[in-house]
């Protein structure tokens, strides 16, 4: 700017000299003021090109600077790893906080602490306080698009004790697909994963449950195998192959698990599934239950005489979620066929089951839940319920069985919520006699 001041200030001398010159000599002296003018107006011209050269270096200088800023921030998000995950798996809902990071290894955990009080024959007749739940994460990459995936349990409700075992554990190969132009079509995921059937296991954890308590049917499970996943527009897919039995380290059928779902999100506010599955023929000795939960017990054998070699169960489900401006509405309802090959009885079994659950947010942290869940087995099946695991997995057969969950929440924060729930539990053996007192009241810190 002071160059340019300058030229502007030598120009104007100039003009001002020019006219003294004119006025100031006569026509004798006219060859000496057009020297002296042509002088000048070199002067100025060699100004000018001086102030030009300035301002190229200084636009020069700028436009290092800026590339220099632009590779800075480039730099910093390709040094940041995102995890794409479709979460075949909606997406999931963040990682929990108390997140921490070594380089380009992720560690973080969750975990919720709670109150339990049931009736005589529920599962916390004597008031106990426990810790609920309790999981480390670890998240690294390997190369690339690749990464590895950990899940350590501390601590489950399933599990009732405090033992530090593996949940899941794969390597996920995300964007293969791009190898043709097309980002997210095709995803490859292998190891130990959840079993991708349903919508409910997705928001199963402490943190992202509204409730304490979950549907009666509560399929879910973790098992060994591969899963190909991915979106094409407003369409998801999932296609998992897995083991299908219990053990974690073997397999004692060659038969195996097939799991699918697809989703459609035809709007914003609504999303439309439809899952299958198929546990595959178990071993009934060696497998001896299959590795998919429902009704709060795993699939067994219903061979009384201990004939039947093999037992396996179909699934299918289909769900909807509707958003609302302050809160959501959810339905899912399902069909379970159960079989096997004893040679000495018909043991075949047919269960239904749905869930319907809403809530509204009063505030952006205070909140009210409610759900209910049936599953009807005319001809009786292992549901266990709130009841005792001995009693209901083992011995009694229940052929109807209902519950009604009843909540609130607060959010303190996106990493701290605090839940309490008032469940009504109510069924029917296959013999007829009813299952009372098994109604539970909890509180639970996350």
């Amino acid at each position: 700017m002071h160059q340019l001041f300058s030229a502007s200030v030598v120009r104007g001398c100039v003009a001002g000299a020019i006219l003294g010159l004119s006025s100031g000599f006569g026509a004798d002296a006219e060859s000496e003021t057009q020297r002296q003018l042509h002088l000048l107006q070199e002067q100025n011209q060699l100004l000018q090109r001086q102030v030009n050269q300035q301002q190229t270096l200084i636009e020069d200088l700028n436009r290092k600077v800026t590339d220099i800023q632009t590779a800075r921030q480039k730099s910093g998000a390709d040094d940041r790893v995102t995890f794409a995950s479709l979460k075949e798996e909606p997406a999931a809902p963040a990682r929990p906080a108390g997140f921490l990071d070594f380089g380009k290894v992720h560690l973080s955990g969750e975990g919720g602490l709670a109150f339990f009080h049931s009736g005589s024959r529920g599962p916390f007749p004597n008031s106990e306080f426990r810790v609920d739940e309790a999981k480390l994460f670890v998240e690294a990459p390997v190369w690339k698009d690749v990464y590895l995936f950990t899940e350590l349990n501390i601590a489950t409700r399933e599990d009732g004790n405090i033992n530090l075992n593996v949940g899941e554990l794969y390597l996920d190969f995300e964007g293969i697909s791009s190898l043709w132009n097309r980002e997210q079509m095709l995803n490859l995921r292998v190891g130990r994963f959840d079993i991708p059937f349903g919508e409910e296991y997705l928001m199963r954890d402490a943190i992202d449950n509204p409730l304490i308590s979950h549907s009666l049917s509560d399929l879910w499970g973790v098992d060994e195998g591969v899963e190909f996943y991915g979106s094409l527009g407003t369409v998801q897919y999932v296609l998992a192959v897995q083991n299908g039995g219990h053990p974690t380290l073997g397999d004692y059928n060659s038969d195996k698990a097939i799991v699918g779902r697809l989703s459609y999100d035809p709007a914003k506010w609504l999303r439309l599934s439809a899952s299958g599955m198929r546990t595959g023929a178990l071993d009934a000795k060696n497998d001896f239950l299959s590795e998919l939960w429902f009704g709060n017990g795993l699939i067994r054998s219903l061979s009384a005489s201990g004939a039947a070699t093999s037992f396996e169960a179909k699934v299918f489900e289909g769900d909807v979620q509707i958003k609302l401006p302050q809160g959501h509405i959810k339905a899912a309802g399902g069909y379970l066929d159960y079989d096997d090959n004893d040679p000495t009885a018909n043991n075949r079994r047919h269960c239904y089951y749905y869930y319907v659950e809403g809530l509204h947010s009063f505030t952006k942290k205070f909140y009210a839940a409610a759900r209910w869940s049936h599953i009807m087995a005319g001809q009786g099946f292992p549901l266990v319920g709130n009841g005792d695991f001995n009693d209901y997995f083992f011995n009694q057969l229940t052929k109807d069985l209902k519950r009604l969950s009843l909540g609130a929440g607060y959010r303190w924060s996106p990493s701290l919520l605090t839940k309490i729930e008032y469940t009504f539990d109510k069924g029917r053996e296959l013999g007829g006699a009813l299952r009372n007192h098994e109604n539970l009241f909890a509180v639970e810190g996350r």
